[in-house]
């Protein structure tokens, strides 16, 4: 048999001498402790050296994905062809599948064959003569750090894990940002409670505070720099009247350095909300088109990575973030959730409560392709994006206006519909089906009632004689 290794720069094969010992796969290591056992189980048949490390990157990196290389198909052609009734080992079963198809060389792939292959790995320098272990290690050491840079397709602009970090730091901050401000605002309070109904601004609250310091400073400070003009005279007649508690310098000064950690807190979150932007626009710029930056960067930051997002269908895209709620309602039985972290893109916000499920599920569709355009296509425009948006939009614009478009004709037009009447109609039971018996008419002729009447005369008249 042969055996097919990839080792550092050359394309290595070696042919088995005694099979008998290869059946014993737990008690192989054995024979693979010295370079003298080694060489009594394998032999070298064939060496091929690469050119280059450009060359041996190429050929590893198809053996890595499974894929048969030029070269690789030359030397069996022209080596093993020549012992067509033997049989190949390889360590990757994918590849035997290939070379089997391609070659039709019959390929073997087993546990036997992976402890032969590490054997090998561990003796080569005993079975390859005339070759220092110190530029083995060199070549072992370069073609290693290519191989890795090819598997993380490495590109300064392309690193989405910045985007991960950035975004965790973000909701960091405003967490952080909202504690102290709250902080600030309480503490500050207690001295002059009526600032905070005025300023209604975090940021210019802080600064206001830090500026002034105790509220008898208010009269002579100018902080027009601040606040508008109205509000400052209506901070300045509040101070005047302030029901709030005196404070010591001291108690000032720490509500001071209070007030300097939130603006510098301020100020970085908006230089960091800057770069999280350009970032985006450089690694993804058709999601950033569609749903935002920050909503981009949640979904990239909650699937691991741009590639991972990429592999999601659309359904997953539009229910990111909702994983609790969905499974909740698939073990209840209720209504699944419509939409997850993409809730929170422009789209969906402008939306009537009745159309987010058809805007979430259409904007996740569209986002779905413009994520997979930017993972795995060359091109850095965001003229994908912006046709996908506008599309969304067109489709916003229908549903909102309730309009219905033509099947037929331009299909610009809208149909025209009529405006909807509701007719009301009281229907009255009929019960002529009550009875078998045939109608008479109520109203009678003046004839039949003067007959009537000369009848009851008469016999009440005869009656009268009778009882005489």
């Amino acid at each position: 048999k042969s055996d097919l290794n990839i080792v550092v720069c050359w394309f290595l094969f070696l042919q088995v001498l005694n099979e008998k010992k290869l059946q014993e796969v737990d008690s192989l290591w054995k024979e693979f402790e010295t370079p003298e056992k080694a060489n009594k189980i394998v032999k070298l048949k064939h060496f091929e050296k690469f050119q280059d490390t450009t060359e041996a990157l190429a050929a590893s990196t198809a053996l890595v994905e499974g894929k048969l290389s030029k070269n690789l198909k030359k030397i069996l052609k022209k080596i093993v062809a020549k012992d067509a009734h033997e049989q190949l080992a390889v360590a990757d079963a994918k590849l035997g599948g290939v070379i089997k198809d391609k070659l039709n060389l019959s390929c073997i792939h087993s546990p036997m064959v992976t402890e032969l292959m590490r054997g090998i790995r561990s003796q080569i320098e005993g079975l390859i003569t005339g070759l220092p272990s110190r530029e083995m290690a060199a070549m072992c050491l370069g073609l290693a750090h290519s191989l890795s840079r090819y598997k993380l397709k490495f590109s300064p602009d392309k690193v989405d894990t910045m985007i991960i970090q950035a975004i965790s730091l973000l909701d960091d901050l405003d967490k952080e940002l909202n504690n102290y401000i709250m902080r600030c605002r309480e503490w500050y309070g207690w001295h002059f409670p009526e600032l905070g109904k005025i300023i209604t601004d975090n940021l210019t609250y802080c600064k206001c505070v830090r500026k002034v310091g105790d509220r008898s400073n208010f009269a002579s400070s100018d902080v027009s720099d601040i606040l508008p003009e109205e509000i400052e005279e209506d901070v300045k007649a509040a101070a005047e009247i302030s029901m709030g508690t005196e404070v010591s310098e001291e108690d000032i000064n720490n509500i001071i350095h209070l007030c300097d950690q939130v603006i510098e807190i301020s100020e970085y979150r908006t230089q960091l909300y800057d770069y999280l932007k350009n970032r985006m626009m450089a690694i993804a710029p058709n999601l950033t088109v569609m749903v935002g930056e920050l909503v981009g960067a949640r979904l990239i930051a909650h699937a691991g990575s741009l590639l991972n997002l990429a592999k999601h269908p659309a359904s997953t895209v539009q229910l990111l973030g909702a994983e609790k709620a969905l499974f909740r309602a698939l073990k209840t039985k209720r209504d699944t959730p419509k939409f997850g972290l993409i809730y929170h893109a422009s789209l969906v916000g402008q939306t009537n409560t009745k159309n987010k499920g058809k805007i979430s599920r259409m904007l996740a569709a569209k986002t779905a392709l413009t994520i997979r355009y930017d993972a795995l296509g060359e091109n850095t425009s965001a003229e994908m994006g912006a046709e996908n948006r506008l599309k969304v939009e067109t489709r916003l614009r229908l549903l909102e206006e309730r309009g219905i478009r033509r099947i037929s004709g331009t299909g610009k037009a809208l149909a025209k519909t009529d405006k909807y009447q509701n007719k009301s109609e009281i229907k009255v039971f009929d019960p002529s089906g009550d009875s078998t018996l045939p109608v008479v008419s109520k109203k009678r002729k003046i004839q039949e009632v003067e007959e009537q009447d000369t009848e009851v005369a008469v016999k009440a008249k005869k009656f009268k004689a009778e009882m005489k």
